[in-house]
């Protein structure tokens, strides 16, 4: 039997407890004349017997302080391990909770925790400085609640219009050791749940910020401490009431039962809630008195949270320290030291070597020092954006080219400094004028820096915008230093040295189209009226200034690398000005077309763009087939836009993550150095279309006609889906027209879709001589149209004369001769010509159209029957006398005859 329904005095319960020694206890004994009277110490280890509802909401409201604890300190991944437990415990739970309904508490964990989590995903700032694990917790816990929630939305939407405090957030604010003891003594003792005691919330509301630490822990800690002073009279009044109540029971048993309270009890209970909440409403009030005191008595004003790093600015110079180059140089060093250090002020190290400047410049210490300073400066504005992919601002790009500026100023003004990379920091002089002045440094590599500060500026910058526009001028100011550059290291700089910033400046010249070498060419210039244009028309041609700087690289570069590029953009630039002669040539000599897969990805890019250059001028010189063969690549990859690095496709993660897409976006070519794609496609297309639609008129008939272009016959077979047929609005629409339109012979047809108002606006009128290009359209598509209609029609002549095909295209006589003769020749069509009568006589050696089909039957069961004997003889090895030979397939023992090869070769009978 269970020791709490025994009888016996406190000395018995105590032996009992402590387990020193065994006293035999009187069975059955009378339980109504003495009262049974527990020790202190029996109290504290008495069982607790509770039901499995308390079992499991205690395991929930655990798991639930847990999870709020993780949200105090940002730990979203311990957040996640803790919901997915909590999952599980609910679980565990669920026939509890059908009976007694979704408890309260869960309702709010469920709601603030998703609350928590939109409040972090909205955070950018935050996300950014997320670790890795708790970024990705972050976005799997905030999918898991959101779906979990949907189970719940009712029950949540309902707590957030009324919202209500729930007893695990009331643990977490109260400590363990603080009133709760003494507080259930009185809840057993009145009758009364735990609810009671709850704290109501005082309003409704809640901020975003209520996951946030906030004053009213340190007002909680304090009414804490002020409770701790009354746990003597609780405990003593707890005392006196457990001995009283002793003689109220008869057995131990019923001590124990569910007890409910009077009327009497419940309002001595309010009162005493009532009292409290005025303590610590009247405790608040006095501490808010006190901190405006404190305030009118001095100046106190809010900081930002968290503990501040502490980083000393370095103090320039003691008062009475004698300024010298050493001082200089060791104040200069020790600014330099907490470069690239975590917490360092960048901006304010900025500002303190050009305070440097100024103290040197005062102190006369002479020029090599503030070149050496100067330099430090640029490095240091190029070190204030620690990441590579965001780009400079444009207050510090404009100190940057200023400083630039001011440094080749002391340069070009002090002929006697030497500046140089392998200069070590104990060979420098920097004061003593009898020997060369020598200063460590690297000009070149500024430059090189600050022109990729400019690309990174323009390709973050919004192309439609007038912010980009603004940021373009710039480029003249940055030519301008390169060019200064330039002059200073042909008289000092190194071979190499001299090729890299030859190849700065072509890079910044390949891509322009020189208007004013184009207006010379075209005739002699007229009196200029202002100075400024003259002074353009007397300035050198680019022509002549890439050809001047290309030569020097091909002659003095060692790296493969400039040379490559030098060629590229000579190439480019010998298209862009319609030198199609040279540029082919240049390219076919150099055989960058046999290794270029091997070169790094900048340099593919401009390979690319190169060839496409190649191909439109071909295009604009009336090169078709030339033109054609340069775009194949690009256009047939369908990812012209990215191998052009003018923008990323859309991809999935897997083929490219974010690092390669970061690092792709760094490759991107500034929005005004690109190629118009749409241009691009309708050259392709056109070109296509005057190779392919003559040699399918060619081949109409022929079942091994192989496609010229892949892209060309898929439009054309999108154009024949059409269900309705209107008229044309995109470019490809209009060439899709024009070419069914020569497929018939049509050619003025054919001349309006090409050749129109909306065409010339898209594409025809960005070329430079849109004229001329124009009328070689016209052309080109009266001589392939008269080719097509000759494939076509050939069948139906016996002869036509050569003057009715001359008015029918419009073409003079001799160009239809010409065409006429090199089909004969090249026996596309089977005719002659009769020179009296200028007339073209048919052969009529062409099978008619029946003919046609029998020949293509006739294919067709050859082919079919050929493969019904490869699979008959894989099964039983021979099949009308042929055997299978491992080298060259089928072979007849006699004669010698290849079935596979099409030819015929005598070979020995010893062979088989």
């Amino acid at each position: 039997m269970s020791r709490f329904f025994t009888t016996g005095s406190d000395s018995e319960s105590e032996s009992s407890l402590s387990g020193d020694e065994q006293v035999a206890k009187p069975v059955g004994g009378n339980f109504g004349k003495q009262p049974l009277i527990l020790s202190e110490d029996e109290e504290d280890t008495k069982r607790v017997v509770r039901s499995a509802k308390d079992k499991r909401f205690e395991e929930l409201t655990n798991l639930i302080k847990t999870i709020r604890n993780a949200m105090k300190i940002r730990d979203v991944t311990k957040c996640l391990e803790e919901f997915e437990l909590l999952g599980k415990a609910y679980g565990k739970a669920k026939s509890i909770v059908d009976k007694e309904g979704v408890p309260r508490f869960y309702i709010r964990i469920l709601a603030d925790l998703e609350d928590y989590l939109n409040e972090l995903w909205e955070d950018k700032e935050g996300k950014k400085k997320m670790n890795k694990n708790n970024a990705k917790a972050l976005s799997t816990l905030r999918q898991k609640i959101r779906k979990y929630n949907r189970d719940y939305e009712t029950q949540i939407t309902s707590y957030r219009q009324n919202p209500e405090q729930s007893a695990d957030e009331d643990d977490d604010k109260k400590s363990d050791d603080s009133e709760g003891s003494s507080s259930m003594d009185e809840d057993d003792d009145d009758g009364m749940g735990a609810a009671a005691f709850l704290k109501k919330k005082e309003g409704a509301g809640e901020g975003r910020g209520k996951f946030l630490k906030k004053m009213e822990d340190e007002d909680e800690e304090e009414e804490d401490s002020d409770d701790d002073e009354d746990w003597g009279s609780s405990d003593s009044e707890s005392d006196s009431e457990s001995d009283e109540d002793e003689g109220k029971y008869t057995s131990l048993a019923s001590r124990f039962l569910k007890k409910t309270g009077t009327e009497e009890d419940k309002r001595v209970l309010e009162k005493k809630r009532e009292e409290k909440a005025k303590k610590k409403q009247d405790r608040k009030s006095k501490k808010y008195e006190d901190d405006e005191d404190d305030n009118e008595s001095g100046e106190w004003e809010k900081v930002k949270g968290g503990v501040p790093l502490v980083k000393e600015k370095p103090k320039m110079f003691a008062k009475g320290t004698e300024i010298n180059h050493a001082v200089v140089v060791k104040k200069l060093n020790e600014i330099l030291q907490a470069r690239g250090k975590k917490g360092t002020d960048r901006a304010a190290q900025i500002d303190l070597l050009q305070l440097l400047v100024g103290i040197a410049a005062e102190n006369n210490l002479g020029v090599p020092i503030d070149v050496k300073i100067k330099f430090n400066i640029v490095a240091s504005l190029y070190d204030y954006n620690p990441n590579l992919a965001t780009y400079m601002k444009p207050e510090m790009w404009q100190k940057c080219l200023d400083c630039i500026d001011e440094l080749m100023n002391i340069l070009f003004e002090q002929p006697n400094i030497f500046i140089g990379e392998n200069i070590a920091e104990d060979s420098e002089n920097l004061s003593n004028n009898e020997q060369p002045l020598r200063v460590r440094g690297c000009i070149l590599t500024l430059v090189e820096r600050m022109d990729e500060e400019f690309t990174k500026i323009m390709q973050n910058t919004d192309p439609h915008s007038q912010e980009y526009v603004d940021h373009l001028k710039d480029e003249a100011r940055v030519c301008k230093i390169i060019d200064r550059v330039q002059t200073y290291l042909q008289d000092k700089g190194t071979t190499e040295e001299v090729c890299r910033v030859y190849l700065r400046c072509i890079l910044h010249t390949y891509y322009k189209f020189d208007y004013k070498a184009h207006q010379r060419q075209q005739g002699p210039a007229g009196d200029s009226k202002s100075e400024q244009d003259q002074a353009e028309n007397e300035a050198e041609d680019s022509a002549v200034q890439m050809e001047r700087l290309c030569k020097f690289i091909y002659a003095r570069d060692r790296t493969d690398r400039i040379r490559t590029c030098a060629i590229l953009c000579h190439i480019y630039h010998h298209a862009l000005h319609d030198r199609w002669y040279q540029a082919r040539d240049l390219m076919l000599m150099s055989h960058l077309q046999d290794n270029i897969q091997h070169a790094d990805p900048p340099v593919q890019i401009l390979y690319n763009r190169t060839m496409v250059q190649l191909g439109i001028c071909a295009f604009r010189q009336g090169m078709i087939k030339d033109a054609h063969n340069a775009l194949l690549d690009i256009q047939s990859s369908g990812r012209a836009k990215e191998l052009l690095g003018q923008g990323l496709l859309m991809r999935s993660m897997q083929e490219r993550n974010q690092e390669q897409e970061k690092i792709e976006k760094r490759r991107q070519v500034p929005f005004h150095m690109h190629i118009n794609l749409e241009l691009l496609e309708c050259v392709y297309l056109v070109s296509a279309m005057l190779l392919e639609i003559p040699y399918m008129a060619a081949h109409e008939f022929d079942a091994r006609r192989r496609m010229i272009s892949k892209q060309f016959h898929h439009q054309l077979r999108v154009g024949e889906r059409q269900p309705l047929l209107g008229p044309p609005e995109s470019m490809r629409e209009h060439v899709v027209a024009a070419s069914k339109a020569m497929k018939m012979g049509d050619w003025k047809t054919c001349h309006r879709f090409i050749v129109n108002e909306k065409m010339n606006g898209k594409v025809w009128d960005l070329f430079p001589e849109a004229d001329k290009v124009r009328s070689m359209l016209v052309r080109k598509i009266q001589e392939e149209s008269l080719r097509t209609y000759l494939f076509t029609y050939s069948s139906v002549y016996d002869s036509i004369s050569m003057e009715i095909l001359s008015d029918m295209f419009e073409l003079d006589l001799p160009t239809v001769h010409s065409i006429i003769s090199k089909m004969i020749i090249n026996e596309e069509l089977m005719a002659s010509l009769d020179q009296p009568t200028q007339t073209v006589v048919m052969h009529r050696t062409e099978p008619t159209s029946q003919q046609n089909l029998a020949l293509q039957l006739a294919e067709k069961l050859g082919s079919l029957v050929e493969n019904n004997e490869r699979v008959f003889d894989q099964k039983q090895g021979i099949y009308g006398g042929y055997f299978r030979d491992q080298k060259d397939g089928y072979r007849k023992n006699e004669g010698g005859y290849m079935r596979r090869g099409g030819y015929r070769q005598q070979e020995r009978q010893s062979n088989y």
